[in-house]
């Protein structure tokens, strides 16, 4: 399944069990700590909703326990750190957020900053320029439940611009199935490598380096060259039929 970038470069893409070992070498074998790639990740999300407002917001922003939320909440502090009027809405509790993500959260808070209460979030889904998903990533099992499945409703339903962290919230990043309710957004900012789920995609596609050495795809059999090409976020598409004819017009959003 290849994806493409605007220069018709081909980028290979990853199936859930393929991103998830990659993310298993990079930390066991390299030493790669999730935090680090978290922040890469949060960061590079932070400028994809900078570059997205035509003015300070205010942006929301959906996170939930794992690592995709730990993603979301430190785009936050980015966000903060650059004037942006930004909220945060938790699936769980901040003392149910998973490690790295209760890391991020804790830096928020020492700086004074709270997640939204349950009865806030409604008003800011509704008067937010832009949310961010960032409820589920490549982790999903199943139909979303709970206060996500929630969030992901009241999203689709309020949300006047989504942008989506590595898969919209609900997608199986394999497939590209919906098991039950999900995120249909504006623009998805997938992380590292293209997921196969997304080859279906509508929305925008843009590309994330998160830092991860390409030895470490070598490790399990991907041919990944460098593409980004001193940036840090790029556009790519979806082709059906593998092509890589640089004069092919970019056509975005084919499946």
């Amino acid at each position: 399944m290849p994806f493409y970038t605007e220069e018709g470069i081909q980028i290979p893409a990853v199936t859930t069990d393929q991103m998830r070992e990659v993310d298993r070498v990079a930390v066991e074998d390299f030493n790669f700590e999730i935090l680090q790639m978290m922040e890469n990740a949060g960061r590079n999300l932070a400028g994809m909703v900078i570059n997205s407002l035509d003015d300070d917001g205010p942006v929301l922003v959906l996170a939930g326990p794992g690592g995709n939320g730990g993603g979301g909440i430190c785009c936050v502090r980015h966000l903060r750190n650059h004037g942006i009027d930004v909220s945060l809405a938790l699936t769980k509790q901040p003392s149910e957020l998973g490690k790295a993500a209760a890391a991020q959260y804790h830096i928020l808070s020492h700086s004074g900053f709270h997640a939204l209460p349950t009865e806030g979030v409604e008003h800011a889904l509704r008067t937010s320029k832009i949310v961010v998903d960032a409820i589920i990533g490549y982790s999903l099992q199943g139909a979303p439940r709970g206060k996500a499945a929630e969030l992901i409703s009241l999203a689709s339903e309020h949300a006047p611009r989504i942008i989506s962290l590595d898969v919209p919230s609900g997608l199986d990043s394999t497939s590209g199935e919906a098991p039950g309710v999900f995120i249909s957004p504006e623009i998805t900012l997938t992380l590292a490598l293209p997921k196969t789920g997304l080859s279906g995609s509508s929305c925008a596609l843009y590309l994330a380096d998160i830092g991860i050495p390409s030895e470490v795809y070598s490790r399990i059999g991907i041919h990944y060259e460098p593409f980004f090409a001193g940036r840090y976020s790029i556009p790519i598409e979806f082709r059906k039929q593998a092509n890589s004819d640089k004069n092919l017009a970019f056509q975005q959003g084919e499946n």
